[in-house]
C-alpha cells in the first residue's frame, strides 16, 4: 500500500444531490438517470414496470412481479424508481467525468448494483448502473476492465459482456452453495468474448494475506496484457469480517489495499459501492477508501457526530479481522491461480477495435441547457449555431442568391474599390452608413422580395456618411417611391429640405400650410418630424439596396 501523501489526481465524488471535486464541494448536481439512459441496457417493459409499481398497486401487478423477479429478495418500496435513477445517474455521470478528462478518479458509493439483469431484478439490485457506466466508457475507450471484490459473484455485469472482448470482467467471490451460484473458474465467456471473463472462486474465511497474494498478481497480469483504457472497481463491503451475510475475514485495510493497488496504475478509475450488510462497517470502509483515493490520511478516532453511538464501543475508524478459520488452503489458491493464468494466455495482447467516430452524447448538460435562457451557453455551442455562407443552397422562393458576394466576383460583377453598404443605423437625428471597400457586393445574405424592380430605368442617389466622410452612389429605379425624390401625391416635405433645415438649425419661416402636413409649432414638434423622417430614410435606403441586388 502506498503512503497517504496528498494526491495530485483529480477526484470526483458523487452522492445524491451534489458532487465533490477533490476536497472542495461544488454546487453542480449530477443528473439522475432517465428512462432513455436506463433502456440502453434494460428492456423498455422492465423499466416501465419499475416506474409505475408502488406498494399500493403491487397486487394489481402480481403477474409482472413474477415476470421481472420482483418481490422476494428485491422488494417493492416507495420511491423505488427514484432510488434506481439516483444510483444509475451517479455512475453514468461519473463515467462522463472520466471520458471528458475532467477527473482521473470518480467515486459513486451508491452504485455497484452488479446483480441486475437486462430484463429482471436480482439480489437487491434493480438497475445495473455498472453496465450503464461501462457503456458510456466504451464510447471513448477501446477496452474497459471490470474488477469485483464483493463477496458475491458479479453475474449481472459478466452476463452483459459475456460475448465481447471489449470488456474483461474479473471477480473474486465466494463460490459453492452461495448466491448467486455462478462464477466458477471454468466460466470464461463465449464467442468473441471467450477467455474475457475471469472468475476466481474462493471459500469461507479468506483473510488479508491470502487475498493479497491472489488479487495482485491476477489483476497486474490482466492490466499489463489487456491494456484497458479505463477500470471500473466494484468495492462491495460484504467481504469484510463480521458482515451479516458475508463469510470472508478481510479487515478494512485489507479491503482498501485492493483499491490502492488498482489506483497506482494511473488509469482512469471509476469506483462504485455494492453489497454490505453491517452498516457501521460499510461506512467505515468506504470513508477510509475515499480518503485513500484522495491521498488524505484520516484520523483513526471518529469525530463527534449524530450517529457516533453506532460506532461504539471503540469509536475507531477500523474493521479488524476476527479468528475465523480460513478454508482456502495454499494448494487450492495456487491451483486456481494456475487455471486463471492458463485462460489468460489464450487472449491476444491488447485486442484492437475498429476505428469509429465517437457518438454524440444526447444526454449531455449542454444539450439540456440549449433552450434555458438563464444558463449561459458555451462558445462551442455558439459556434455550432453559425451557418457558413456557402452552407445553404440558392433558393428561388427567397428571390435571390445567398452567396451574392462570391457569385458577383466570379461573374465579374464585383469591382475593386466599390463601396458596399454593410449596415445602417440611426443615432439621434443623423443617419449613418457603415461601409467597406472590399470588392463585390455585400457578403451578408439579403431577404429579397421576389419579382421587384426587374427591367426598370434607374436614377442616381447620393448618400452621405457623416462618420467616414464618404459618398455612396446608388442606382435605383426611377419610378420607385422615395422620400429622397417624393412623388406628386406625397403630402410630406422632401427629405433633402428637412436635412438642410437640420444643418442650419433654423426652423422654416413660412411652413407650407396643407391639411395633411403637420404644423411645426415648437422644438418638440420639430424633433418629432425629424425622427419620423429618419425612420422613413432607413426604410427607403433598405428598399433601394433590395432593388439593386435584384438587378444584379
Amino acid at each position: 500500500m502506498s503512503t497517504l501523501s496528498k494526491s495530485n489526481r483529480r477526484v470526483s465524488y458523487f452522492y445524491d444531490g451534489n458532487r465533490i471535486s477533490g476536497t472542495t464541494r461544488t454546487g453542480k448536481t449530477p443528473q439522475r438517470a432517465t428512462f432513455r439512459q436506463m433502456t440502453r441496457f434494460h428492456t423498455d417493459e422492465y423499466i416501465h414496470f419499475l416506474e409505475r409499481v408502488t406498494p399500493l398497486n403491487v397486487e394489481e401487478l402480481s403477474q409482472q412481479q413474477t415476470r421481472f423477479n420482483v418481490g422476494e429478495d428485491c422488494p417493492i418500496f416507495e420511491g423505488l424508481f427514484e432510488f434506481c435513477s439516483i444510483s444509475a445517474g451517479g455512475s453514468i455521470d461519473a463515467a462522463n467525468k472520466l471520458t471528458s478528462g475532467e477527473s482521473d478518479i470518480a467515486i459513486n458509493w451508491s452504485g455497484g448494483l452488479h446483480h441486475a439483469k437486462r430484463f429482471e431484478a436480482s439480489g437487491f439490485c434493480y438497475v445495473n448502473d455498472i453496465v450503464l457506466a461501462i457503456l458510456e466508457l466504451l464510447r471513448y475507450h477501446q477496452r474497459v476492465l471490470y474488477v469485483d471484490i464483493d463477496i458475491h459473484h458479479g453475474d449481472g455485469v459478466e452476463e452483459a459482456f459475456y460475448s465481447t472482448d471489449r470488456v474483461l470482467t474479473c471477480s473474486f467471490h465466494k463460490f459453492g452453495q452461495f448466491f448467486p451460484g455462478t462464477g466458477d473458474v471454468s466460466d470464461i465467456g463465449i464467442g468473441k468474448g471467450k477467455h474475457y471473463a475471469v472468475n476466481f472462486p474462493l471459500k469461507d474465511g479468506m483473510d488479508d494475506e491470502n487475498y493479497r497474494d491472489v488479487f495482485r498478481p491476477v489483476v497486474k497480469h490482466i492490466i499489463e496484457w489487456y491494456r484497458p483504457g479505463a477500470i471500473v472497481l466494484q468495492c462491495g463491503a460484504d467481504s469484510l469480517a463480521g458482515d451479516r451475510l458475508g463469510c470472508f475475514n478481510l479487515s478494512m485495510k485489507g479491503h482498501a489495499a485492493c483499491v490502492d493497488f488498482v489506483k497506482d496504475f494511473n488509469i482512469p478509475l471509476l469506483v462504485v459501492g455494492g453489497g454490505g450488510y453491517t452498516i457501521r462497517n460499510v461506512a467505515r470502509a468506504w470513508t477510509y477508501e475515499t480518503g485513500l483515493l484522495l491521498g488524505e490520511a484520516l484520523n483513526e478516532d471518529l469525530p463527534y457526530n449524530n450517529y457516533l453511538e453506532y460506532y461504539g464501543p471503540h469509536f475507531k475508524l477500523e474493521v479488524p479481522a476476527n479468528n475465523m478459520e480460513n478454508m482456502n488452503t495454499s494448494s487450492y489458491l495456487n491451483d486456481m491461480k494456475a487455471k486463471v493464468f492458463e485462460n489468460l494466455r489464450c487472449i491476444p495482447f491488447a485486442p484492437s477495435v475498429q476505428m469509429h467516430q465517437v457518438p454524440y452524447n444526447d444526454d449531455s448538460d449542454e444539450s439540456d441547457n440549449d433552450d434555458d435562457p438563464d444558463i449561459r451557453i458555451s462558445q462551442r455551442q455558439r459556434n455550432a449555431r453559425v451557418v457558413p455562407e456557402n452552407e445553404l443552397s440558392d433558393s428561388d422562393d427567397e428571390g435571390g442568391r445567398r452567396n451574392d458576394r462570391n457569385y458577383n466576383v466570379a461573374n465579374g460583377n464585383g469591382k475593386n474599390g466599390e463601396f458596399t453598404t454593410r449596415k445602417f443605423r440611426t443615432t439621434g437625428k443623423t443617419l449613418y452608413n457603415e461601409t467597406d471597400s472590399r470588392g463585390g457586393s455585400s457578403s451578408r445574405p439579403s431577404k429579397i422580395a421576389s419579382g421587384q424592380g426587374r427591367g426598370k430605368s434607374t436614377r442616381s442617389t447620393l448618400i452621405t456618411d457623416d462618420v467616414l466622410n464618404t459618398t455612396v452612389t446608388r442606382n435605383v429605379p426611377a419610378d420607385t417611391p422615395s422620400i429622397m425624390a417624393p412623388s406628386r401625391s406625397s403630402s410630406r416635405p422632401p427629405a433633402d429640405i428637412i436635412q438642410e433645415e437640420q444643418a442650419a438649425t433654423v426652423p422654416p419661416e413660412n411652413p407650407t400650410n396643407h391639411p395633411e402636413t403637420p404644423q411645426i409649432r415648437s422644438e418638440n414638434d420639430t424633433a418629432n418630424v425629424e425622427n419620423e423622417t429618419d425612420a422613413m430614410d432607413v426604410d427607403t435606403i433598405e428598399a433601394e439596396q433590395v432593388v439593386k441586388t435584384e438587378e444584379v
